[in-house]
């Protein structure tokens, strides 16, 4: 066979590579961490000052002797109470909103309980909503809290204050106001607004009626507590996260803050940021994050970090402004905000452009290779706002880059047609030369010259699949806009594998087909078109690379039964449009298509097979 099989062969082996690579390293790695159990959660409260100002625990509760909040005192042994529990322990302002509903806790102010309206668990709009934030003494506590530090300046806010509300409902156009008077001439108001999505903002003011000047720091932080299940993905970051002014984006894993130096004192690691201006802090999961951004003029100091209290860890990312100093009566006040919701593409964008946060797009992992699936999810989305239905985006899509790629994919079909053209002047080289390897390459690349055919045309329709098919992927992953996202039958999560499985017969027999043999219709599909694909040219005629190109559609079918939906439909659409694309091409050249006489070949020697056997 011709140096056109082996370019073709060394293409589709690149192929099988790259995704035999994925799945080792990515795929198979993070299904086995999904099955481990979530770690041991526990629930306690934070106070308001460290060291060196960045809130962190007070010795009181971090001592060993102070009950864990959340279980029931003198029963240390006791786990934590249930949500409702935890909820039912202060007075509550109710949150309502458009994307949001939950509460604030009068003791401490914390946004603490803030449930997402439109997200569920599940496809079904029956199953419960995305719980995001929960309360100190919950199973699995995770808020945001604001505040002032300082020293010298008498009693200030903490988790154990008990705020007066001039209402019992946060909602966009009502904001709340809750005050408090440290009994030392400190007059504490907090004032609560949130918008209809997902960003609330938060001024804090202090009123000196005292005679002296105070010093205090405003902070901002996110507090989580245990260690939450995460996809395990090495594309796709969770954990701490945030941009800090000129340093950039910054992103930790729970595993790697811990792993940092001793940090405001020995049970706490993490790192800390200077004097930086512009940026924010947050906690993020796969579509859902918490981040607290400070004034975005001033500078400020940000932190990582990770203590350990018994046997629960807790995670919190921190902000601390500059000094306020607060002369006798006189007054002074800070703005921030905080963003607990969905990650949604475009309404994070919003809110970059809208508030100044600086990078805040780069909440969303878009990787290394942004310029790829930044466009790529543009795309999608205009296309789906049009239509209404991101699979009918993604085949729209995959059409319009096969028009704009045509160019460079005609010239790698034409030059596959003059090789095949050529096939009897290459066996002919071949035969004659035999014995001189050397010269054989010399007559072969004589005759490139002279019929003008480039030996490596064909490989690049599979190299220009592939950094789509990466691009596709990592949208699939992780944009929210995908998650759910049906198709049309049985295929309701586009980021989702095909539910269906030959194993029991696409559902017809009745039991659950098994995990690790996940095949559904539409991986079959893709693998009949790239089975078509591959019989439009020649077979082989040496036998173990014809061994290897029978068994390639088989390979990558199973391989891609475990893949997103949409990435396995783009595929098998790719593959069709490509296959219309070398047929055209090779009539036009005058060359032999070979799908037909290859398949009635494959079907005459199974024939004689059953007859040999009979």
């Amino acid at each position: 066979m011709g140096n056109d099989k082996t370019n073709m062969f060394v293409a589709i082996a690149l192929s099988l590579v790259v995704l035999l690579g994925w799945h080792y390293f990515v795929t198979g790695p993070a299904s086995e961490r999904q099955r481990q159990a979530v770690q041991s959660q526990t629930a306690q409260n934070t106070a308001p000052q460290s060291a060196d100002g960045i809130p962190s625990p007070s010795p009181r509760e971090g001592s060993p002797n102070a009950p864990v909040p959340g279980t029931v005192p003198g029963a240390a042994a006791q786990g934590p109470i249930s949500r409702e529990d935890a909820l039912a322990r202060s007075a509550r302002v109710r949150i309502d909103t458009p994307a949001l509903y939950g509460s604030i806790g009068l003791k401490g102010a914390r946004i603490d309980d803030v449930s997402l309206k439109n997200y569920h668990e599940t496809v079904s709009d029956e199953s419960p909503r995305i719980v995001l934030l929960s309360p100190a003494g919950s199973a699995n506590p995770y808020y945001a809290e604001f505040g002032w530090v300082g020293a010298n300046a008498g009693p200030l806010p903490n988790g154990d204050t008990l705020w007066k509300a001039d209402g019992d409902l946060l909602a966009p156009g009502k904001p709340l106001t809750l005050t408090w008077d440290n009994g030392q001439g400190l007059l504490f108001k907090r004032i609560v607004a949130v918008d209809d999505k997902f960003m609330f903002t938060v001024r804090d003011e202090v009123e000196n009626s005292s005679a002296n000047p105070v010093t205090l720091y405003p902070y901002s932080l996110v507090s989580r507590w245990g260690k939450p299940q995460t996809q395990g993905y090495y594309v796709l970051h969770e954990g701490l996260i945030g941009v800090l002014g000129s340093d950039g984006l910054q992103e930790y894993t729970y595993d790697k803050v811990g792993k940092e130096p001793a940090y405001g004192g020995a049970a706490t690691q993490g790192k800390a940021w200077s004097n930086v201006t512009g940026g924010w802090v947050g906690i993020t999961d796969k579509y859902w994050a918490a981040a607290a951004i400070p004034d975005q003029d001033k500078p400020f100091t940000g932190a990582f970090t990770e203590r350990t209290d018994g046997a629960t860890k807790i995670y919190q990312t921190s902000v601390r402004g500059d000094a306020v100093t607060v002369a006798p009566s006189a007054s002074s006040a800070t703005t921030q905000h905080l963003f607990a919701g969905a990650k949604e593409v475009n309404q994070i964008n919003a809110y970059e452009r809208d508030l100044g946060i600086k990078q805040f797009d780069l909440m969303i992992d878009w990787g290394w290779f942004w310029f790829l699936t930044k466009p790529m999810f543009r795309a999608l989305d205009f296309f789906y706002h049009l239509l209404g239905n991101f699979g009918v985006s993604i085949l729209l899509v995959t059409l319009i880059l096969k028009i704009f790629f045509l160019p460079i994919a005609n010239r790698s079909y034409v030059s596959m047609a003059k090789m095949k053209a050529v096939q009897p002047e290459m066996t002919s080289i071949r035969e004659r030369y035999k014995d001189d390897r050397t010269k054989q390459q010399q007559a072969m690349m004589e005759l490139y010259k002279k019929e003008k055919i480039n030996p490596v045309a064909g490989c690049w329709p599979v190299l220009i699949q592939i950094p789509v098919f990466f691009a596709l992927y990592k949208v699939l992953f992780i944009t929210i806009e995908m998650r759910h996202a049906p198709f049309f039958g049985w295929i309701h999560d586009l980021a989702a594998p095909d539910p269906t499985s030959i194993m029991n017969l696409f559902g017809l027999l009745p039991f659950a087909a098994p995990d690790f043999i996940h095949l559904g219709v539409w991986p079959i599909i893709m693998g009949i078109t790239m089975f078509i694909q591959m019989k439009m040219n020649p077979a082989p005629p040496d036998p173990v690379q014809a061994q290897v190109f029978a068994f390639m559609p088989i390979v990558f079918t199973f391989m891609l039964g475990s893949f997103p939906a949409g990435l396995v439909i783009y595929w098998a659409w790719n593959n069709t449009l490509s296959v219309i694309q070398q047929y055209i091409i090779m009539r036009r050249n005058g060359v032999k298509v070979e799908l037909w006489d290859n398949l009635r070949g494959m079907f005459k020697r199974g024939n004689k097979s059953a007859a040999a056997k009979g």
